[in-house]
């Protein structure tokens, strides 16, 4: 028996995975991940639920050589996944779109340039912006292994949970939002 190619309908592009209870990678324990690019070349995602302690955004803006203003906003910085874990990342709200930006679908753009950091430091950014360090990237086939050995679980794109939920509460509001009580899940999966 062969493996079927990975078809599109099964790309997980513009929904979130949630790591199972069951994740032994601390990087990844209780993490959820908006996937902002899945293909048969592999996948790449932002965890948009772990904040770094060790940097706050007017310290990046001052490494970037950014003056902070009055009006510059307290932002969390997300660590975005192991993988370049000093190149910066913006998830937004669609309305916010130049030519750098990668529109993931038609609610959420991507872009990693300084001109959206000098934004959101003149307060002038996006409407709803998550900023992350490093980003979650799989090698070809990769993701759908790990998906077929219940390492995630995907759900849909839920605008409300990834822009205005708390941190901390993301990856059990996400497992209620689909109606999957954690109480329940077993830290293992059979096979039939």
């Amino acid at each position: 028996m062969t493996d079927a190619p990975q078809s599109a309908e099964t790309y997980f592009e513009g929904q979130m995975l949630l790591a199972m209870p069951a994740m032994t990678d601390p990087r990844f324990e209780r993490a959820v991940i908006y996937m902002c690019a899945h293909s048969d070349e592999g996948a790449m995602g932002l965890v948009i639920n772990k904040t770094l302690d060790s940097i706050d955004f007017r310290k990046l803006l001052g490494q970037l050589d950014i003056t902070p203003g009055a009006s510059t906003p307290k932002i969390a910085v997300h660590f975005g996944g192991p993988v370049e874990n000093q190149r910066g990342f913006v998830l937004h709200s669609s309305e916010y779109r130049h030519d750098e930006t990668l529109m993931i679908d038609e609610r959420v753009g991507l872009t990693a340039t300084l001109d959206i950091l000098r934004a959101l430091a003149r307060g002038d950014g996006p409407e709803r912006s998550i900023l992350a360090l490093g980003y979650a990237g799989w090698g070809p086939g990769q993701l759908e292994t790990e998906m077929h050995d219940n390492a995630w679980l995907s759900v849909p794109f839920d605008d409300e949970l990834m822009f205005r939920v708390g941190h901390e509460q993301k990856w059990e509001r996400a497992f209620n939002s689909i109606g999957v009580d954690l109480s329940v899940l077993s830290g293992s999966a059979g096979r039939a």
